[in-house]
């Protein structure tokens, strides 16, 4: 083992007992025996870390790897694409994230499948809807997951010269640690600082790309390999037509709304917190996260023959950049990876011991400290499920996979959170929706020759009129709050 690697395990187990220690605060400050503290961090976040673990979680490992690939195998169009994020998700603090504060807060909803069934009037119907939105959750954020752990191991791996199956289960051994600990609010105080070396990292990116390449040649090398990566003449992955790009916008702006693992952070705010500083903090963090795909045409014009796309990012760190500056910004893209991760493990992890548990066996486990344990243990049997997919899962783009479970699960909520906030639906419009946004969104990603962002948003306009359609010709009955 030479001197950079030395550097690059101690840095890791360095940040790794940071991520612990505050796991293990998290979980001194939460109540005891606080069911709620774990799923929602005790209503406890700030502005700047509100902010911090929104964009964390947003952009993840498809903004550092999964996009850099992207914009290899397609171009410029992906970088367009991934801009559009920052301003989305500034859109959803400032315009969406109160109205479902207020009611989730009214109602005590710890999760996003129980805000779903209080909101629709409880009772039977309403367990059967929140046992369906949890099992849908699990079903997609697990997909999701997967993805995220191949995205960490792939580069631990480089980064550390271990097997890819080592560096996995180093990986998610210790997101499974910190998360058990301290629930939401660990994942939350640990994705703040995982930000601040996001951003960091795009900045030394940006530094060493503009100033070792001449802009005229980099842009003469890419028209000469192909000139739809700079002048596209069709939206690549995302349509035919090079505005479908755009789409990215209402995608993303739904994808911060909706999405169980990043609508709940919504829930977890303070009362009083000012929603305006928030979206500022956010449109800092994002814009300089938007600049990371340009990693992609760096590369496609100095190594333009990888066989994975995916690849992008880790050759590009391992080609282009000093070692020790190698060692901390792979680090730092480590940072982005598990706070996803760590989001998406923490939504599932609820969903099954919360959300499964209360459609099925609401009167069954009344003693608090036992339910917290089951939170506690659900995170560590999904943690390693999880990383079994990844292990035995076929070959797969990071994106694509990323989008197949988000973009379905978008699809699949839409009505019964988003629309809900505004228009009250009934509990059956809520089934139907979910039902017909999963199918819908999943046979369109997995079946149909359509762009990636087609078969989702397709999914979420059959969903809101099934949901709008149904409700209107079923009973609606008032909201219920939790029960005691």
């Amino acid at each position: 083992m030479d001197g950079y690697q030395i550097f690059n395990w101690g840095l890791l187990f360095i940040t790794f007992a940071l991520m612990i220690y505050l796991g293990y605060l998290s979980s001194k400050m939460m109540k005891k025996d606080d069911e709620g503290g774990f799923l929602l961090a005790g209503r406890s976040l700030g502005a700047f870390v509100g902010a911090g673990t929104i964009v964390a979680t947003g952009f993840s490992g498809w903004g550092f790897v999964g996009s850099p690939g992207a914009t290899y195998q397609f171009g410029a169009i992906e970088i367009l694409g991934n801009f559009f994020f920052a301003p989305a998700m500034m859109i959803a603090v400032l315009y969406f994230a109160s109205f479902l504060q207020a009611k989730a807060v009214d109602m005590g909803s710890n999760t996003i499948p129980e805000y779903v069934a209080q909101i629709h009037g409880g009772g039977a119907l309403g367990r059967a809807v929140q046992g369906l939105a949890a099992l849908i959750t699990i079903i997609l954020l697990l997909v999701f997951l997967t993805s995220q752990i191949k995205a960490v191991a792939l580069l631990g791996a480089n980064w550390l010269d271990i097997d890819l199956t080592s560096s996995a289960l180093l990986m998610i051994g210790v997101i499974i640690i910190y998360t058990m600990l301290g629930g939401l609010a660990a994942v939350a105080w640990t994705d703040t600082v995982m930000v601040v070396g996001m951003c960091l990292a795009a900045v030394m990116i940006i530094v060493q790309i503009l100033t070792s390449i001449d802009l005229g040649e980099w842009e003469s090398t890419l028209n000469a390999m192909d000139p739809e990566l700079l002048n596209p003449t069709t939206g690549a992955h995302y349509g035919d037509s090079p505005a479908m790009v755009f789409l990215v916008l209402p995608y993303a702006f739904l994808f911060a709304a909706v999405l169980p693992f990043m609508a709940v952070r919504f829930l977890a705010f303070k009362p009083d917190v000012k929603l305006h500083k928030m979206g500022i903090y956010v449109a800092i963090f994002g814009a300089l996260l938007s600049l990371v795909p340009v990693v992609g045409l760096y590369v496609k014009a100095q190594v333009p023959d990888l066989a994975d796309p995916d690849n992008a990012m880790p050759v590009y760190l391992e080609q282009f950049m000093p070692p020790a500056l190698e060692g901390l910004i792979t680090l730092f893209i480590l940072f982005a990876m598990k706070s996803t991760a760590n989001s998406l493990l923490h939504t599932v992890a609820s969903a099954t011991s919360h959300d499964l548990r209360l459609a099925l066996f609401r009167n069954v486990f009344k003693s608090q400290n036992l339910v917290l344990w089951i939170n506690r243990f659900a995170v560590v049997i999904l943690g390693v499920a999880a990383l079994l997919m990844m292990l035995y899962a076929p070959p797969f783009m990071l994106s694509w996979l990323g989008i197949l479970g988000t973009g379905t699960l978008l699809a699949s909520f839409i009505g019964p959170v988003f629309i809900s906030t505004f228009w009250q639906g009934s509990a059956w419009g809520a089934l139907v929706a979910m039902l017909v946004g999963f199918f819908t969104s999943g046979y369109m990603m997995l079946f149909a020759d359509v762009g990636w962002l087609v078969g989702p948003l397709t999914g979420c306009a059959v969903s809101s009129v099934c949901y709008v359609g149904v409700s209107l010709v079923t009973k609606r009955v008032a909201f219920q709050k939790a029960p005691v």
